[in-house]
């Protein structure tokens, strides 16, 4: 492409939110580019890894509402690219019965018709050996559910996206952003200008928008908040079982590698000690995620609110990798004008109100 091209859309971040937001565009003929700073492929934002957990088990329905068609388009594109990116597992969900999540959980799974089993502790060890539940916890297995592989589904979203003439180009930090009737993007590679523009660029999202005079109640952790453990297959080392404490510490994501809180680490081993007895509580590696969270920990999918042509993806707090093929659609009929295929009000900038800063 010349230096003169005017693309239809730039998308900014080619993690797995901006990967198919760009996928989307290209299959609807649209002149696509997707930029991302560092060399691809990387570890530095949240879409690095082998794996990723794909549920229904919410306590707001609308989510469970979206995944419907989710699995759908991950079915689509493993069909497109004759790669497997899903697997089913099955997902155990264990708390407190008499607490609202739990509750709301299983209500969720209940009224989508979400194939299950509800388990007591009586009958517990019965169905799930080798595990302990806490007293007054109460456990439901949500069958369909699985993992995701993650760095595979990044690559393939983006290899979908080229095979459709789309364009990428990495290591290019974006300098400036120029919004207008055309945006102009600055890079340090180059300057690129287009009729629309999505901003999927996870932490660094605030630092992108403060071109635009625009800040969201964005918060990034090495992380999320400290009442989630979970666990999957790890693809990564055979053998060991991957648990992730859903919780972390503020950071910078140029320099995540500084934190040094290690508080978590041990909240795991106590859990793993008290839950799962035929686990070693030491971990074998230690590894982590980049958060950016919002309030509420709702996803921001909406135009920016000064201009109409910049869509921003954002605050995907943890549990957005799942969503990805269906945000990509929606960010992409943001970003053409089009309505959106779902209620977005969930997602909406209005609902910070206060909360959000503007300099427009």
């Amino acid at each position: 492409m010349s230096a003169d091209t005017v693309y239809d859309c730039i998308v900014i971040g080619a993690g797995v939110q901006g990967s198919f937001t760009a996928y989307h565009l290209a299959k609807k003929n649209k002149k696509t580019l997707l930029l991302e700073q560092f060399v691809l492929p990387h570890s530095r934002g949240s879409s690095h890894g082998q794996t990723r957990v794909i549920r229904k088990a919410y306590d707001q329905e609308f989510y469970a509402h979206m995944l419907d068609e989710c699995y759908k388009l991950w079915a689509q594109i493993e069909k497109e690219a004759g790669v497997r990116l899903y697997r089913q597992t099955g997902l155990l969900v264990m708390g407190p019965e008499n607490s609202r999540y739990y509750e709301l959980v299983k209500n969720t799974l209940q009224k989508n018709k979400v194939p299950m089993v509800a388990l007591t502790r009586e009958n517990f060890s019965k169905h799930i050996p080798l595990v302990n539940l806490d007293e007054g916890h109460g456990a439901v297995v949500e069958i369909p559910a699985g993992i995701l592989y993650a760095d595979r589904a990044v690559k393939t979203a983006q290899g979908q996206f080229q095979k459709l003439g789309g364009v990428i180009r990495d290591n290019a930090m974006v300098t400036d952003i120029k919004p207008g009737p055309l945006v102009t993007v600055v890079t340090s590679s180059g300057v690129y200008r287009a009729k629309s523009l999505v901003i999927t660029a996870g932490p660094w999202t605030n630092r992108l928008l403060a071109h635009t005079g625009l800040e969201l109640p964005l918060e990034t952790e090495c992380q999320d908040t400290k009442e989630h453990i979970y666990g999957l297959p790890s693809n990564e080392y055979p053998g060991l079982m991957k648990v992730c404490f859903h919780a972390g510490f503020e950071t910078d994501p140029d320099h995540r590698d500084k934190q040094k809180n290690t508080s978590d680490i041990d909240i795991l081993q106590r859990y793993i000690a008290r839950c799962f007895p035929g686990l070693d509580p030491q971990p074998a590696v230690v590894e982590s995620c980049l958060y950016t969270l919002t309030p509420d920990r709702n996803f921001v999918l909406d135009h920016h609110p000064a201009y109409s042509n910049i869509v921003i993806g954002a605050g995907f707090s943890g549990h957005g990798f799942k969503f990805g093929p269906i945000i990509g659609k929606l960010l992409s009929e943001l970003s053409l004008g089009e309505v959106p295929s779902y209620d977005l009000s969930p997602f909406k900038i209005r609902r910070f109100h206060e909360k959000t800063k503007s300099a427009l």
